[in-house]
C-alpha cells in the first residue's frame, strides 16, 4: 500500500496504520468473524485456511512478506470467509476498513494494482479447484511443491524456501495426512524429491512436472 499510494497520502497511512507482532500459531482473524480491516505482512508467513468438512481444513494460500490478508472479506456480507494463522513469528501492518476504502478512492494506482492482484488470485483459485476435481493426489502434491519453490525460492542449502509441517502440506494439497505422507515417500523413492524432515529438495523438476499432467473430464 505504501509503495503504490501517492506521496501526499503517506502521512495519512502513518496516522491510521497499526503495527503489531503475532506469535507462531496465533490467529490474525477467524472464519465467520466480522471484517475489521486489512492485514499487510511486513515479515513472516501466514496461512489462509478454511474449514473443509467436519474436522479438516483446506489451506487456500500462504502469504509472505509484502502480501496482503483479509481481502477475501471485501464485499457485501462483511464476514471473513476464511481464517489466517501465523506460520512463523510475524509482523503485521493493519488498517481499518473505513480507511482502506478511503485509500482506494484517492489512489488510482493502488486500486489498479489491487484489481490485478484479485484477478491473479482468482485465476490461481480456479486452477486449484480444477486440480482438486481432476488431478490425482500425487499430482496435486507435485504441483504444490513446484508452486512453493516458485514463490518462496530456495534456501542456501537448496531446499524449498519455506518450511511447513507435513499436516500443513497435506491441508495445502487437499489430501488426507496418511495419503500425503505415503505419496511424498513415493515421490522420494522415484527420485523426484528428497524428503529430509521439514526440508524438501526438488531433485528432478521434469519428473515432478510429469505427475501434474492430467486429462480434463
Amino acid at each position: 500500500m505504501c509503495r503504490q499510494c501517492i506521496t501526499e497520502w503517506i502521512p495519512a497511512i502513518d496516522a491510521n496504520r497499526k503495527a503489531f507482532h503475532v506469535a507462531k500459531g496465533e490467529q490474525l482473524f477467524k472464519e465467520g468473524e466480522e471484517v475489521k480491516g486489512m492485514f499487510f505482512i511486513v515479515s513472516g508467513m501466514v496461512k489462509v485456511h478454511k474449514h473443509w468438512g467436519t474436522d479438516k481444513e483446506l489451506i487456500l494460500r500462504i502469504a509472505g512478506a509484502g502480501d496482503i490478508a483479509g481481502h477475501r472479506g471485501l464485499g457485501g456480507d462483511n464476514y471473513y470467509p476464511a481464517s489466517a494463522t501465523a506460520l512463523t513469528p510475524t509482523d503485521i501492518c493493519f488498517v481499518e476498513m473505513k480507511f482502506f476504502y478511503a485509500t482506494l478512492k484517492v489512489n488510482p494506482d493502488f486500486l489498479f494494482k489491487l484489481m490485478i492482484f484479485f484477478a491473479s488470485e482468482l485465476k490461481e483459485s480456479e486452477n486449484r479447484m480444477r486440480n482438486l476435481a481432476h488431478m490425482p493426489a500425487k499430482g496435486r502434491i507435485a504441483d504444490a511443491l513446484i508452486t512453493l519453490q516458485q514463490k518462496f525460492g530456495k534456501t542456501t542449502g537448496g531446499a524449498i524456501g519455506i518450511s511447513l509441517t507435513k499436516q500443513d502440506l497435506a491441508s495445502y494439497t487437499g489430501t488426507a495426512y496418511e495419503t500425503f505422507f505415503r505419496l511424498l515417500n513415493e515421490l522420494s523413492d522415484d527420485g523426484a524429491i528428497n524428503n529430509d524432515g521439514k526440508n524438501i529438495f526438488i531433485l528432478d523438476l521434469e519428473k515432478l512436472n510429469s505427475y501434474t499432467q492430467y486429462v480434463e473430464r
